[in-house]
């Protein structure tokens, strides 16, 4: 799930972030962005805090100033930056401890990371606190639905008795369109997209299973799987479980983008 193109920055301390450079020239007056980080390890084996370059450029692009949050950050910490941030991205990644969520083990369940998922729950339950805007990308959709006391399925090709493939993570390109999916008419999410019907990449094999509170389910994959989930009386905040930052050539994917920097201006 993870691009072989990545913005790395080692030897971070925990309650440190730093803003990109990466395409963009200061703005006192774009929104800053935090995005959730992995571990990743340079060429020689040093630790790094990674992220695919797609998030940063989608950002930008859209008018932010993107930030990295590193994954290991300590509750204080989270308090400290979620002052200095208009918006947060969720991002895709490794999947989230099935003890969070009491879900079922699988063998498949890989790259998990405690004190990741530590660290962006709290950083949820600060912007549904502070009313920050927030978007999640796949593993970010996840999150959302695990913080609001939702579940998981932990693998979709075993658990959902005739589910479409939704991992095409592996032999084919990353804006590869895997699917149809369905936005239900009205929603915060179809007025953004321009549209209630389009094909969209998929690189998961978990997905959500019971909604969580407040969150409502948005978007629908053919096979009925959650493609989306919005929580209203808040700014902005939504999760998609396909990787819209892949998919920059298109209108709706660059407006989901732009809705979400313009929310977080108004937050500045």
């Amino acid at each position: 799930m993870r691009s072989s193109k990545r913005v790395q920055i080692g030897l971070l301390r925990p309650f440190l972030f730093f803003i990109l450079t990466v395409g963009w020239e200061p703005d006192m007056t774009s929104p800053v962005i935090g995005l959730t980080t992995y571990r990743g390890k340079s060429e020689h084996g040093s630790p790094t805090v990674a992220l695919a370059q797609d998030y940063v450029v989608a950002l930008t692009a859209a008018g932010g100033a993107p930030v990295l949050i590193p994954s290991d950050m300590e509750k204080m910490a989270c308090a400290s930056i979620i002052q200095h941030l208009d918006g947060i991205l969720f991002s895709g990644g490794g999947d989230i401890a099935v003890q969070r969520f009491n879900g079922e083990p699988h063998p498949k369940v890989a790259d998990v990371d405690q004190e990741r998922d530590e660290a962006e729950l709290e950083l949820l339950n600060l912007a549904l606190q502070y009313k920050k805007p927030f978007l999640g990308i796949c593993r970010g959709i996840q999150l959302i639905n695990v913080g609001t006391g939702g579940t998981l399925y932990t693998d979709i090709r075993d658990q959902v008795p005739g589910a479409l493939e939704h991992d095409f993570s592996v032999g084919f390109p990353r804006n590869h369109p895997a699917h149809s999916l369905k936005v239900n008419p009205g929603t915060r999410l179809a007025k953004i997209l321009g549209s209630t019907s389009m094909m969209v990449n998929s690189l998961h094999h978990q997905g959500v299973k019971e909604i969580g509170s407040g969150v409502e389910p948005v978007a629908f994959a053919p096979d009925g799987l959650v493609e989306a989930l919005e929580i209203r009386d808040h700014p902005f905040a939504i999760g998609v479980q396909w990787h819209p930052e892949c998919l920059s050539d298109l209108e709706p994917m660059r407006m989901l983008f732009r809705s979400f920097v313009e929310a977080a201006g108004r937050q500045a």
